[in-house]
Formats: structure tokens, C-alpha cells, sequence
């Protein structure tokens, strides 16, 4: 269950505390989990020999638990599935801040730093389980309409786990600070905003039945925000209140 509360929060190490800003930062579920379940590509960071190697992959939130999954062959998952520690970012731009001196300009944004160890799931049960609930994370329902996936195919996945041990949100929302020296400057002055949209949908020819697309697919209209198409389709998934 992926229900989002006001309580628990995560409590932060030094790894995890935001120094700069801080008071834009937030340790509890509900500003984590509502950053993590708008996204759907992460970075991880992880070393390997010493050296940093930082891979985007896409992922998905199971309560505190999240995952992703690559090819079998991958040395990024053979690493970080050895319960090699891990932080995984997820992050938003919002908008440009312009202001009247260099200083003052910005970027309205979200993140989440998660910080665990991860494990690599090998029974072939769990991994299927796990994979259905990627499919439904994104699209509820769809996976009974679709072929299943063959034994080899499972076999050829490599699938990792991490418990969020610790984890931090951080977000400006905001205009422009300006300082008392910008006073009388001519330059214009406010936010852009940033946005991501869904396109047209480009149907597969010779692909399927036609047609519209199926209601699993509903969140993804036209002109919607991806953030918002994904928040609705994993409040769906699981269970949650969807949001207008």
C-alpha cells in the first residue's frame, strides 16, 4: 500500500540534511512520496572501484521500498544489487527566476535524495509480481490485457530493490528575491514557468485493435502534465483518491 500520510517521516543523518536552504527542505512521507510517485526517470549513484558512475533508469515506488531494472548483463545492477549503498535523485525544473542582478536569479524546482542499499530480487515469482506492478504503476489495469511475459524473459531482467533508509525533499516555488541594490534597474523581472506536456498519441500501425486509447491509458490525454498524469496514474494504481 503506497498510502501517502503526514506521518512518518524520515529521519536524516548527516548524509541526508539539507545545509543549503533548509528551510526548503521536508523529511516527512507525504513531500517524498508525492515527488517520487510525479516521476518516472531517477538517477543512481553508486561506486564502483572507486570510481562515482551516476545511471538514469526508469523506477517505481512500492510504500518505502523503490525499484528499478535493467538487463541481466548490467554491471550497474551486478554492483549496487551486492546491498551496495545507492542514492537515488529524482528531480523536477518548475521554472526559470529572472531577476534584475545576476545574483537573484534562480530555478523554481522539486527533488527527492533517497539514500539505502539495494538488493537484487532473483525469484522468478517476486520478479514477475514486481514487473506487473511497474506496468500497473503507469498504466492501471493494463497488464491483464497484455501477453505474458515467458520465463526467459523474466530470467533476462535484473530487477533491484531498495528500502529508503533515509530521504529528503527540497522545492522552490516562488518569485524573485530581490535585493534593495536592484531598486531602479530597467531589466524586465518574474518566472517563467516549465512545463511537460503528453503529445498527440501516434498509434502503431498494423499494432492492436485501433481506435482511441484504452481507459489504463486515460491519464496520458493530450496536452496533460506529465507530472499530473503520473501522480493520477499512481493514485490509481493504488487505490488513492484521484485528484482534479
Amino acid at each position: 500500500m503506497n498510502a501517502i500520510t503526514d506521518t512518518p517521516a524520515f529521519t536524516p543523518s548527516s548524509r541526508a540534511k539539507v545545509r543549503r536552504r533548509p528551510q526548503r527542505a521536508r523529511y516527512d512521507e507525504k513531500a517524498v512520496f508525492e515527488i517520487l510517485d510525479a516521476g518516472v526517470m531517477a538517477h543512481v549513484g553508486y561506486v564502483i572501484d572507486g570510481q562515482p558512475f551516476v545511471t538514469p533508469t526508469a523506477y517505481w515506488r512500492e510504500g518505502r521500498k523503490l525499484y528499478w531494472h535493467g538487463a541481466a548483463a548490467s554491471r550497474m545492477l551486478a554492483t549496487v544489487a551486492e546491498s551496495a549503498p545507492v542514492c537515488v535523485t529524482v528531480s523536477f525544473l518548475d521554472g526559470f527566476v529572472v531577476g534584475r542582478s545576476g545574483i537573484v536569479h534562480s530555478l523554481n524546482y522539486r527533488s527527492v535524495m533517497a539514500f539505502g542499499r539495494a538488493r537484487l530480487l532473483t525469484d522468478p515469482a517476486a520478479k514477475r509480481a514486481a514487473m506487473d506492478d511497474f506496468i500497473d504503476r503507469l498504466y492501471a489495469g493494463r497488464r491483464l490485457q497484455l501477453r505474458p511475459t515467458t520465463e526467459a524473459e523474466i530470467a533476462s531482467i535484473a530487477l533491484v530493490e531498495m528500502e529508503i533508509e533515509e530521504a529528503s525533499a527540497k522545492q522552490r516555488d516562488g518569485g524573485v528575491g530581490e535585493k534593495p541594490a536592484d531598486e531602479g534597474w530597467a531589466p524586465w523581472s518574474g518566472v517563467f514557468p516549465v512545463e511537460t506536456r503528453i503529445g498527440a498519441p501516434r498509434p502503431e500501425p498494423g499494432m492492436g485493435a485501433g481506435g482511441a486509447p484504452t481507459p489504463d491509458l486515460a491519464p496520458y490525454a493530450e496536452g496533460a502534465r506529465l507530472d499530473a498524469a503520473l501522480t493520477s496514474a499512481a493514485a490509481t494504481a493504488q487505490g488513492l483518491p484521484v485528484s482534479t
